[in-house]
């Protein structure tokens, strides 16, 4: 098969860790007979330097002509502490999701075996956890206007607005999901309160006589916070709408032990995008000690969501498993014994699918 994948290494450890992940890109192609061609183009703090704008029509275009898109981080501190700054890298990130249309973020979280014991949570609670949050993507209070502040600077405002048509796509691809998995989907909302929360579970209401085989449980954003750590095997397939997904994903990312284990994707009706959910950790650029795992498994996952290509995904993940359980790792996951670079990862992991 020939793929065109878009790369967007962008701000902080993005460069590095997606370096590995095309390095083991490459090495999946040559074993299964792929023909890959990468394009790279830049965004975030990165392209506000170069150009003042950090998704340019230019990365657009890349992104828009490609198969797939493998994106690294976006983030720098000197915006983080510029609070009047006009132009930040998040904005582009925004503006990404917006212009290629990605509805759905796809997070899912599973534990490792070998790393069980690097979760806060007890053993007991989270062995065996594999949960998938759909989070959507382009709508509620994160692109909602009106927004701004009063004339005085006194009161600020954010707007939140959903739309049947943005609900119903999104839950229509969790019921399908669930479909493929244990049949069992879960609405997150705040129905008992917000408006936005009581349209999200009438439309998902009236979609579940569609999926007879799919049990659908509606549960508060605040009992979902709290049940993720108290017993997240209950879950299967969840969705939930922009704000709460955004901290419920980062939430359960820690079941894991690691950040910088968990992978995810961005899926639009065209362009699909793959990402650590990780950000851009600037205090590790160039350093040369940043996980790469996060960055390699969303190829995985590009390889399964992007081209329906099982076995290559499944080639990814196993030398990620194998890589954890050898201790073949960064820094930040050696526990004292010998730690690994983030490139000499990227190679082991390179050099270990194409000796399968």
């Amino acid at each position: 098969m020939e793929m065109n994948i878009a790369l967007l290494p962008g701000d902080g450890i993005g460069p590095e860790v997606i370096a590995q992940a095309v390095k083991v890109v490459n090495a999946v192609a040559k074993k299964f007979g792929h023909t890959i061609t990468f394009k790279e183009a830049i965004t975030g703090a990165a392209a506000i330097d170069a150009v003042g704008n950090p998704y340019p029509d230019s990365t657009h275009e890349v992104c828009v002509a490609s198969d797939a898109v493998l994106f690294g981080a976006i983030g720098h501190p000197k915006f983080d502490n510029d609070p009047s700054a006009k132009v930040r890298p998040e904005q582009g990130l925004l503006e990404m999701r917006k212009k290629l249309g990605l509805f759905s973020n796809v997070r899912p979280t599973f534990t490792f075996p070998s790393l069980l014991h690097k979760s806060p949570l007890k053993k007991e609670r989270i062995e065996g956890t594999d949960l998938v949050f759909l989070r959507e993507l382009t709508g509620g209070i994160y692109f909602g206007e009106p927004r701004g502040r009063n004339e005085q600077g006194t009161k600020a405002f954010d707007t939140c607005v959903y739309s049947v048509e943005e609900i119903e796509r999104l839950a229509r691809m969790g019921f399908e999901f669930a479909m493929k998995r244990r049949k069992l989907l879960t609405c997150v909302d705040k129905a008992n309160v917000l408006a936005t929360s009581r349209l999200w579970r009438e439309t998902v209401q009236r979609l579940a006589p569609e999926y007879p085989e799919v049990t659908v449980v509606y549960e508060f954003v605040d009992a979902v916070a709290m049940r993720l750590v108290q017993w997240p095997k209950a879950y299967d397939v969840l969705i939930t709408e922009n704000l709460f997904g955004d901290i419920l994903t980062d939430e359960a990312s820690v079941i894991s032990g690691s950040m910088g284990l968990m992978p995810s994707a961005s899926i639009g009706l065209k362009t699909k995008l793959f990402e650590p959910i990780h950000g851009s950790y600037p205090q590790a650029a160039g350093k040369d000690i940043a996980n790469p795992l996060a960055a390699v498994l969303s190829a995985s996952m590009m390889f399964e969501y992007a081209f329906d290509l099982m076995d290559e995904a499944k080639a990814i993940s196993d030398v990620v498993n194998l890589s954890l359980e050898k201790g073949v790792v960064t820094e930040d996951l050696s526990e004292g014994e010998k730690s690994y670079k983030t490139s000499e990862v990227g190679d082991w992991l390179a050099d270990q699918i194409e000796k399968m």
